[in-house]
């Protein structure tokens, strides 16, 4: 049987939109290097519309692009694309502070050995370009986001395997942690149709058998709070500190980037499309804010921006209904504007960008914008 094409944009296969094309850049983990981050300016500048964009899965992705081989070039260059037949598919989120800051253990080598185990994997490169991984140290915020094949440390050596989002009752030690979570993407695999994700088999008996192949119990829901802000002046346990910073729309200029990637220190994105600088001095982290928040950097946890986003709407996107991100902008310039709750603002029903979990739909359409809680 057929199945529907899976368009979600990579650097090889970048999205054709109104105002360009789209290429996404997958960042394991949020993670990227101040050299990597800079030759990114560079594609941006130089064949992009001058800006990055964070996701709502803690990638990156440039608009307006011209020269797909040109910039495909150079992000291959930097190290960005290891390996091309695996781009799509190295959807892995982590605790953005994990090693540095709270969490029961440091999740980063599960990371790293599940991204080798993923990339040494031919029959995983077939995998769905929506299929997400996610390594919670044990905060509490990626089980949050619903990873498909996902890992919940519940003590310092021990983590629980979660599966289309919700925990299994099966745990796992740290040593077999990577190859636990290959082995339930490969099971997803057998059992999919043209599903995308493991919770589009909710009620469908393949999940049963996804489940029983792997000796898992059925998923049992968690509550999660909502995961911490990771904005401002965030100490770490090494006494050294980590800066933490939104930016509105999720849109960065290449200049804003050329000065963090100035820092050399390295920098995670995170799924709430948070800047986290990692490593730094107190006179270092003093001298960023003073440099940055002036440039656009927002460091203030209880800032609107925080709660809000929005898709790229019109004039970028042809399908949109409205200027979304400018009629948000306006919104948000009013004196008693008040924002107690997460939204997301969309410029027709497909809803991109959309974050997980419960947040206040706010959709354009022909008549203005209609509000849904999701």
């Amino acid at each position: 049987m057929s199945r529907p094409a899976d368009r979600c944009p990579g650097v090889f296969s970048a999205h054709p939109a109104a105002d360009g094309h789209l290429a996404r850049i997958r960042l394991p983990g949020g993670l990227i290097s101040p050299t990597q981050l800079q030759a990114l300016v560079v594609v941006a500048d130089e064949f992009g519309d001058a800006h990055l964009e964070l996701t709502s899965r803690g990638n990156l992705q440039l608009r307006g692009i011209s020269d797909l081989d040109g910039a495909a070039e150079l992000i291959a260059d930097a190290g960005l694309i290891p390996t091309p037949s695996h781009e799509r598919v190295r959807n892995l989120q982590l605790s953005a502070l994990t090693g540095r800051r709270g969490g029961l253990l440091d999740a980063r080598p599960i990371l790293d050995g599940l991204d080798v185990g993923l990339r040494a994997d031919a029959g995983l490169a077939h995998l769905p370009a929506r299929f997400l991984f996610g390594v919670d140290d044990g905060r509490g915020d990626i089980v949050g986001e619903a990873p498909d094949a996902g890992l919940l440390a519940i003590d310092r050596d021990i983590l629980e395997v979660v599966v289309g989002g919700v925990p299994t009752g099966r745990v796992t030690t740290v040593v077999e942690a990577a190859q636990t979570l290959l082995a339930v993407a490969h099971a997803f695999l057998v059992d999919r149709t043209d599903e995308w994700r493991i919770e589009d088999l909710a009620g469908h008996p393949a999940i049963s058998g996804l489940l029983e192949s792997l000796a898992l119990a059925p998923p049992h829901q968690l509550p999660f709070p909502p995961a911490e802000p990771l904005v401002g002046w965030l100490d770490q346990d090494d006494g050294l500190v980590a800066l933490g910073a939104v930016v509105a729309h999720g849109r960065m200029s290449s200049r804003i980037a050329e000065f963090l990637a100035a820092i050399e220190r390295d920098i995670y994105f995170t799924p709430r499309k948070e800047i986290v600088i990692v490593d730094l001095s107190e006179g270092m982290a003093d001298t960023v804010l003073r440099v940055l928040a002036p440039m656009g950097l927002i460091f203030d946890a209880n800032s609107p921006w925080t709660r809000v986003s929005a898709c790229a709407g019109s004039p970028g996107c042809d399908k949109s209904r409205a200027d979304v991100r400018g009629d948000l902008e306006l919104l948000l310039s009013a004196p008693d504007v008040e924002l107690t709750t997460r939204e997301h603002w969309v410029g027709c029903e497909r809803g991109c960008g959309s974050p997980h979990g419960g947040h206040t739909r706010v959709e354009a359409t022909d008549d203005g914008y209609v509000r849904q809680q999701i």
